[in-house]
């Protein structure tokens, strides 16, 4: 670990796993939409708490989001809101 504090750390992913992730992020979406939960709001409870509960069982959307990190869901939800907004 960098005990440097004055030293910015380099986070690296992988970016084979991208299109996966959105791919889990719409599927996931669709099954909370379609049970009548705030889809939102939802996979925000899951990303910031870690409960799966929070993620329906329907279309087996509570086992394919665990196939996931949660920081690579983050990750994917950003890069997709910066893209938009700044036509990277």
């Amino acid at each position: 670990m960098n005990n440097n504090l004055n030293e910015t750390m380099k986070f690296e992913t992988n970016k084979d796993i991208d299109s996966e992730v959105k791919k889990i992020i719409f599927a996931v979406y669709d099954a909370l939409k379609e049970k009548g939960y705030d889809p939102i709001n939802q996979i925000i409870g899951y990303i910031l708490s870690g409960d799966p509960t929070y993620i329906t069982s329907h279309k087996d959307a509570r086992s394919i989001i665990r196939k996931v990190e949660r920081d690579e869901l983050l990750e994917e939800i950003l890069r997709s809101y910066l893209e938009k907004e700044n036509n990277i």
